[in-house]
């Protein structure tokens, strides 16, 4: 990585530190929320939202962040199915754009955390949008898997962060467990990979970004699930890992404590 002086620096006690947090972190999901909300009215406004959200997305994705995505012409080969779409969480609004426009030929769901619906403003609207937020309660689980495999079964793409937390403008890949890939063996479909990273800009002091898009990383039939949740989680760490080398420049420093 160039030496590049970073402009912060953040200290951490493990991977699982949050560094940002809402006024609402511990929202909690009503008991009748439902994943899969076919309301007409839901439905009319989800595509209306989603199209307006994809407007202002484009000069946020563009102008702000610079963003550049590199071979993202291997998921147009993919468009006649669902896939999962892995990603390392490094922007706190960019990633909810970025796939979208990785995905350009498809509409995209992201598995997020319930804080996430709690923020102030925005929090209400993502469902809307395609969040799919995890459960709070394990009664709930098959819900979300259900809404899952629908979204697959639409052929739509399914975005995780499989790090969790964000770690802004982050330029490693931290560890994450295989349980995150429990979705691609039930659906039975592919799953691909994008690597984000950052470099020096001549102008502003905010890095631009890359995007690379790897995969398909495919299941084994002679594997058990769970050797194939373990499969698809080490390719694809491995590949992010290799990727995330392509950064060069740290913009926030973060170091262990």
């Amino acid at each position: 990585m160039a030496n590049n002086k970073a402009q912060k620096t953040y200290y951490y006690k493990s991977f699982n530190d949050d560094f940002i947090e809402s006024k609402n972190q511990n929202y909690k999901l009503k008991e009748d929320y439902k994943w899969i909300n076919n309301n007409i009215f839901f439905r009319l406004g989800s595509k209306i939202l989603y199209f307006l959200a994809k407007v202002f997305g484009f000069f946020y994705y563009k102008f702000v962040l610079h963003v550049k995505i590199k071979n993202k012409k291997i998921l147009k080969k993919y468009k006649k199915q669902g896939y999962f779409l892995y990603g390392n969480h490094t922007q706190p609004i960019g990633d909810i754009f970025i796939p979208a426009y990785a995905c350009s030929t498809k509409r995209i769901y992201v598995v997020v955390s319930p804080a996430n619906l709690g923020v102030a403003g925005i929090g209400p609207l993502l469902p809307m949008l395609g969040a799919l937020p995890v459960p709070d309660r394990i009664k709930d689980t098959k819900k979300l898997f259900d809404a899952i495999t629908k979204r697959i079964e639409q052929k739509k793409c399914v975005v995780i962060y499989p790090e969790a937390h964000v770690w802004e403008y982050y330029t490693k890949i931290r560890p994450f467990p295989s349980t995150s890939f429990k979705f691609p063996v039930h659906c039975n479909v592919p799953s691909f990979c994008m690597t984000t990273t950052y470099y020096k800009r001549k102008f502003g002091k905010k890095p631009g970004i890359v995007v690379y898009i790897d995969g398909p990383f495919m299941l084994d039939n002679n594997l058990t699930k769970k050797e194939n949740e373990e499969k698809i989680c080490k390719e694809i760490y491995e590949c992010m890992q290799n990727r995330s080398k392509n950064s060069t420049y740290e913009y926030i420093e973060y170091k262990g404590e």
